[in-house]
């Protein structure tokens, strides 16, 4: 039994069985905060991990959206949940060759991966949590944040919770799940009422699905493997599908304009990624097999090309960032 099993039992025994928005709350905060959960070593990898192409384009986006807008001495880069730094020093790198030379700020609540952080962009700024962010134009980027926000899970119009049963942890009920997230909603919004008041671009990178449907689709991740939800809490990867539909509600209702969902790989392929992969491949020719592989897994529909989706939220101020016009 891990020590987050055994505190969640005594608080079920004392309270009565937790909500699954709890559960995952008291799950992913025990997680991230004590390992580093990227990697081999780790859980699960993410795009800015396997090529430094992902965030170079990323910040060739958000570079083009910044200059097309009169480029803003006061905007700063801003990254939710930035894992080990990876990303934000590829996108970087590009934003500064264009001009860029804003401040930039972290949203991580982790002291491990702010440790990681440090080494790759020592000049960045720390946040716990998103309305910490300045109000100033922002060229923020969220990969792979909003899966990880506790979901609310109901069916029958009763919500789901987690409980003691057989001497381990169970749902108190199964049937047709509908899940929804403040915790996410509340996020867009607060993006979204900075972009509409400051101006900038955010750009929400994820797995999920282009419009709200009913279905369970909370997951846990263990060494690069499905593993049981209520297994070994704490120990594990939480995460759900993003509701893309959803965040676009969250997003306009604050003021700010949002593009179309596009799938990560025609996004990444729109902004000229194969270009990129021939300009590395000539430069390093003993790595061209791998920086193929990784262009295969980055936009190819069996791998995360399709599952994964892309969606703008900008000022309506500035232009849509290309590749989702």
């Amino acid at each position: 039994m891990t020590p987050l099993e055994r505190a969640l039992r005594e608080r079920i025994q004392a309270e009565g069985p937790i909500t699954v928005e709890s559960f995952m709350q008291a799950c992913n905060d025990f997680y991230y905060v004590t390992r580093d959960p990227l990697g081999a070593r780790g859980d699960f990898t993410t795009a800015p991990e396997i090529s430094q192409m992902f965030g170079e384009m990323a910040g060739a986006c958000l570079a083009d959206s910044w200059k097309r807008a009169g480029a803003p001495a006061d905007a700063v880069y801003a990254e939710l949940g930035p894992g080990r730094g990876t990303l934000a020093a590829d996108a970087l790198r590009v934003l500064r060759s264009a001009g860029f030379a804003g401040e930039v700020h972290f949203v991580e609540t982790s002291p491990v991966l702010r440790d990681m952080q440090k080494q790759a962009v020592p000049t960045a700024h720390w946040h716990e949590r998103v309305d910490d962010l300045p109000a100033q134009p922002l060229l923020l980027v969220a990969n792979e944040f909003l899966d990880a926000l506790p979901i609310r899970q109901h069916s029958g119009g009763i919500e789901r919770r987690v409980m003691v049963a057989a001497g381990g942890l169970a749902f108190d009920r199964d049937g047709e799940i509908i899940e929804s997230s403040p915790a996410r909603d509340e996020a867009i919004a607060s993006i979204a009422l900075c972009l509409s008041t400051k101006g900038g671009t955010a750009l929400i990178i994820d797995y999920g699905h282009a419009k709200s449907a009913a279905g369970d689709t909370l997951q846990a991740l263990h060494a690069h493997r499905f593993a049981p939800v209520l297994d070994k809490p704490g120990e594990q990867d939480l995460t759900a599908h993003v509701d893309f539909e959803a965040l676009t509600r969250a997003a306009s209702e604050a003021g700010a304009v949002v593009t179309r969902v596009l799938a990560q790989g025609e996004w990444l392929v729109r902004l000229g990624i194969h270009a990129r992969a021939q300009a590395l491949s000539r430069a390093n020719p003993d790595r061209a097999g791998e920086i193929d592989g990784a262009l295969h897994r980055l936009t190819s529909s069996d791998e995360m090309g399709t599952l994964f989706k892309v969606m703008a939220i900008h000022s309506p101020d500035w232009p849509a960032p290309a590749g989702l016009e």
